[in-house]
């Protein structure tokens, strides 16, 4: 969404097949963008065999690794869903007497854009932006090593922008006509398996 990276209360990292996800959000921590670090997300099927204690499990260990210190992190692991991921995280924040007005949702780049508007419905009175690695996108299929898995999850996310406002589980976005066509296009071409 190129949002522009401000000092944040809270970076909460959504869970994923992507442990990027882990190292950016370790990676603004470690800039001062924000003070605290929330890791969410359980398993998806997408997930259970690469994360088998949880996504976000993985991702604090890996947030551990590379330096951020415990004390900077919580975990949420019951999230199956960016729903869920946004309900829980706020709900985990609050029962700690946690005072948030501000977040920065990481993610992998093609789910900002859902993170953000299930976000702005689910807590819409907390300022929020979006961020992901910064890579190429021949970088980023590289590094996930499975180029028609992120297709497929790129269709779906992309599906999930006008079917969740539908279905009031985020705000509407208006999709321009070149992503609706780059979209139909890829559907046409069998990239189906994440619709829903």
């Amino acid at each position: 969404m190129h949002h522009e990276i401000q000092p944040t209360d809270v970076g909460i990292g959504l869970g994923s097949h992507d442990l990027g996800v882990a190292t950016f959000t370790a990676e603004l921590y470690e800039r001062g963008t924000f003070p605290l670090i929330v890791f969410t997300g359980a398993n998806a099927p997408t997930t259970i065999d690469r994360f088998p204690r949880g996504e976000a499990v993985h991702y604090c260990e890996h947030a551990l690794e590379l330096g951020v210190p415990s004390e900077a992190i919580l975990v949420e692991p019951e999230a199956t869903n960016t729903g869920a991921n946004i309900e829980l995280t706020r709900k985990l924040l609050a029962d700690k007497g946690i005072n948030v007005q501000s977040v920065i949702l990481i993610s992998r780049p093609y789910q900002q854009r859902r993170a953000y508007a299930t976000c702005r419905k689910l807590w819409p009175e907390v300022e929020v932006r979006c961020a992901s690695r910064p890579l190429p996108l021949d970088e980023y299929v590289a590094n996930i090593g499975d180029a028609d898995r992120v297709i497929n999850m790129l269709v779906g996310d992309t599906q999930r922008v006008t079917e969740y406002a539908r279905r009031g589980f985020a705000i509407h976005q208006d999709v321009p006509a070149h992503v609706e066509a780059a979209y139909q296009r890829l559907v046409d071409a069998g990239f189906t398996s994440r619709l829903i």
